[in-house]
């Protein structure tokens, strides 16, 4: 897994050495369009740029949070256009059926604001709670809406530790990576739930002579 993340951290800081500002919104656009570039290292390397001075703390923070908008945009209408469409074709051969998307629907209808929000905060979630809430059809000036709140909190966060902790930015990761492991686990066993949820025989109402 190291070999995999080391090219991809010095790729990240690369890009953000080279653009500066525009570089973050573009690293976390593409960390928040169901793209897992690690966010851990976008934003803590920005504020190892505030600690040299290079970077304001607030302006690096909210340029995170823009990219982090325009990502889940570029996610939600891939959802719009074509992830209802496809799985209303397709998903009954991965167990998806008419009823959980109509589920699904109900659920953001009524608390599509709040997850959105909260899954913004939360590690590996954040990444792809765009695509569904798109294929949900949520209201879209309320889900960016929530969406670029959500991230404002989350790219403060990970700035403020990269600049208090310096040159040592890198070894925030090894504390999120726990947090990814946990979050991995409770995803899996939601996931193995649903899955016999599908499978198991339906039961056939008995009629009362």
């Amino acid at each position: 897994m190291e070999a995999i993340l080391k090219p991809i951290a010095e790729w990240i800081v690369a890009q953000i050495s080279a653009l500066e500002y525009p570089g973050v919104v573009l690293l976390m656009a593409i960390e928040s369009a169901c793209i897992p570039l690690p966010s851990e290292v976008i934003m803590p390397f920005s504020g190892y740029l505030v600690h040299l001075g290079v970077f304001d703390i607030h302006l690096a923070s909210l340029a995170g949070a823009l990219g982090c908008a325009v990502g889940s945009a570029v996610a939600y209408w891939v959802g719009i256009w074509g992830g209802r469409p496809f799985i209303e074709k397709y998903g009954r051969y991965v167990l998806i059926r008419s009823h959980d998307l109509d589920r699904a629907d109900a659920w953001f209808a009524r608390w599509g604001d709040w997850a959105v929000f909260i899954s913004r905060l939360l590690p590996v979630i954040r990444t792809f709670i765009s695509l569904p809430a798109g294929i949900a059809r949520m209201n879209f000036p309320r889900f960016l809406v929530y969406s670029f709140l959500g991230s404002v909190p989350w790219c403060y966060l990970l700035t403020w530790v990269g600049r208090e902790l310096g040159a040592n930015w890198q070894s925030i990761k090894s504390y999120f990576h726990g947090a990814d492991i946990v979050i991995g686990a409770v995803i899996l066993a939601a996931f193995l739930f649903w899955l016999y949820h599908h499978l198991k025989p339906v039961k056939k109402e008995s009629n009362a002579p």
